[in-house]
């Protein structure tokens, strides 16, 4: 088994400590930062929000890997060029006005990160006005909307009618989620893309930003 195949195992195992040493020793061994992050890690994280996507692992698992890839990214993030950051789209995300709720939308910035996306967190309780200003800051391809009780799901509704007004709704995919949202609902708000779970907005996400 090579080096990499070892990352990515050891990655969806949840093994923090021996992720960080294989990463180094891939350095070692003359491996780009870059490709063992491609071809190591991102690959394990992949695998994760597939088996997430099909409830072969849970929360727990997915954040345990996490874990894993963020400690290994930090073994090459010195050896890394400012061109060899994957960045594959920028997603601004947050839990809209009024909910609180942030462990849904943690495992989606876990997911779109292990999918090579630059992730703009704003936390929880966000104002349509900061997703806007923050979309026009950081040139995003996407704002990400997650709401985990029905009263506040019109919020969302607010964020598209934001981008609407700010002049940059034609720039910008807006993504919505949460447990009570649906395809219906975020079809009749005026959002582009519902995703049921954090892989599926992954997938979503890079699709977007692709185009």
């Amino acid at each position: 088994m090579s080096v990499l195949d070892e990352i990515s195992e050891l990655l969806q195992k949840g093994k923090a400590n021996e992720v960080k040493e294989l990463c180094q020793k891939a350095l070692d061994e003359g491996l780009g930062a870059k490709q063992i992050l491609e071809e190591g890690l991102m690959p394990g994280m992949s695998i994760i929000g597939d088996k997430f996507k099909k409830n072969e692992v849970y929360v727990p698992e997915v954040l345990i890997a996490a874990r894993a890839m963020n400690s290994g990214i930090g073994v090459l993030k010195p050896h890394m060029s400012e061109s060899d950051a994957t960045n594959r789209g920028t997603v601004v995300l947050g839990t809209v006005k009024g909910d609180l709720h942030d462990i849904g939308k943690n495992l989606v910035k876990i997911m779109m990160e292990g999918k090579g996306m630059a992730v703009v967190d704003l936390g929880i309780d966000v104002s349509p006005e900061q997703f806007v200003s923050a979309a026009k800051e950081h040139n995003a391809d996407i704002i990400a909307c997650s709401a985990l009780l029905t009263t506040t799901m019109t919020e969302m509704e607010n964020v598209v009618k934001a981008a609407e007004e700010s002049g940059i709704r034609d720039k910008i995919t807006i993504m919505v989620g949460g447990a009570p949202v649906t395809q219906s609902f975020c079809d009749s708000i005026g959002a582009d893309k519902y995703a049921p779970d954090a892989a599926s907005a992954a997938d979503e996400a890079i699709a977007v930003a692709a185009k």
